[in-house]
């Protein structure tokens, strides 16, 4: 942990008491990426986290960095792609660690095409993780929430789901699109009962899923993809996943307990290039 950016933020982002449930807690390689990052944030801030992903292996890693800290954390094998998984997952949660307080919906899947290269499988797939999950997560945490009447639902979509940036995604597009307008929807719905929902929208980020499945979009060497996507960027640089984790961690807190309904960028100016 000694190479860490140690980024948390400090004032009243106070989450002791809380528990987090994370979809979407592990990392596709080795490193930090938004998800990983925002389970130790909110660790950090003293809520119990509960790090799901369907690689356990790789939930186990995020939850170990977050107890070789002092914090508490457990992890759990949940294929967000599969109905019964999500129901099945949720519902041993709420056996072993009611209540639960935040949602933080980190899920996406794409492949790189336009129309005319996504089939309807590919679609309904990806719409399957992406859109679908994000409802059935929230079909199995709100009636507790309406029923304390509190709880936040933090959802993580992307730029991608706002402009068109130069190369064709066509249903990561979309999804993620449909994701930002479903927390809304959430949000408009569940404000009467004390719950809070909103996305986090990131830019570009330095993540693990920069060199698993991005960088060679741009260029064979990972450097020169890194520095394509840095001067996209009106900061000139991709941003960390402990930038991201950060909001996420305001929005979860009670200091943004009159938000709700609405999407934080967190991109770097990356969107303001394109009104």
């Amino acid at each position: 942990m000694s190479d860490l950016v140690r980024s948390t933020p400090r004032g009243p982002w106070d989450l002791a008491g809380k528990t987090v449930a994370v979809a979407g807690g592990g990392s596709v390689a080795p490193g930090w990426s938004i998800g990983r990052a925002a389970c130790v944030t909110y660790a950090r801030l003293g809520a119990t986290v509960l790090v799901l992903d369907r690689d356990l292996s790789s939930a186990q890693e995020t939850a170990r960095f977050i107890t070789e800290e002092g914090g508490e954390a457990y992890a759990y094998e949940a294929d967000m792609a599969r109905e019964q998984d999500i129901v099945d997952t949720f519902r041993s949660l709420a056996m072993r660690h009611a209540p639960l307080d935040v949602l933080h919906h980190n899920v996406g899947i794409g492949k790189t095409g336009g129309p005319m290269e996504t089939s309807a499988e590919d679609l309904d797939r990806i719409h399957s993780v992406n859109v679908k999950s994000l409802m059935l997560s929230c079909q199995a945490v709100l009636p507790s929430m309406v029923e304390r009447r509190t709880g936040v639902i933090i959802s993580i979509a992307s730029v991608a789901g706002l402009r068109y940036l130069g190369y064709p995604h066509l249903a990561y597009c979309t999804t993620k699109a449909a994701v930002i307008q479903m927390t809304r929807m959430i949000a408009q719905q569940y404000a009467p009962y004390g719950i809070r929902a909103n996305t986090v929208i990131p830019g570009l980020i330095d993540t693990p899923r920069v060199t698993a499945n991005v960088a060679h979009m741009f260029a064979d060497n990972l450097d020169e993809a890194k520095a394509e996507r840095a001067r996209q960027v009106p900061m000139q640089r991709m941003g960390t996943a402990w930038e991201v984790a950060n909001a996420c961690a305001f929005l979860a807190s009670d200091s943004a307990s009159y938000i709700t309904g609405t999407e934080l960028l967190v991109d770097g100016g990356l969107v303001g290039k394109f009104v």
